[in-house]
């Protein structure tokens, strides 16, 4: 089967639309979140200036939910290297864990930048 039939196939699975409808209720919440903040806090100002107030939370946030991010990705590393033990494996996870990881650098560098 082509890729283009695998996509396909994947994006008419129950799965796939299970992921979708959680990205979008997060989307909408993350939505949700903001405008009560906006009105609570008096205008965009206000709401800029409690964030910027809360940024070390913030930071202390992301810090957790990178944790908990690494500790699922070396569960499914382990799982992953057992059932395909070949070096091409290997190299394909250690570009992904390196994009991944850069990825989060440039986020927080932004973020760090943006601050400043």
């Amino acid at each position: 089967m082509n890729t283009v039939g695998r996509c396909l196939r994947w994006l008419s699975s129950r799965r796939a639309i299970l992921v979708l409808v959680w990205a979008v209720s997060l989307l909408i919440a993350a939505t949700a979140v903001n405008v009560v903040g906006i009105r609570i806090a008096g205008g965009i100002e206000g709401w800029q200036r409690w964030m910027a107030a809360q940024s070390g939370a913030f930071l202390a946030w992301r810090l957790l939910l990178y944790a908990a991010t690494a500790w699922g990705w070396l569960r499914m590393r382990r799982r992953l290297r057992a059932r395909e033990p070949e070096r091409a494996a290997g190299q394909r996870l250690l570009r992904a864990e390196v994009a991944a990881i850069v990825a989060v650098i440039v986020l927080e560098a932004s973020l760090l930048m943006e601050a400043r």
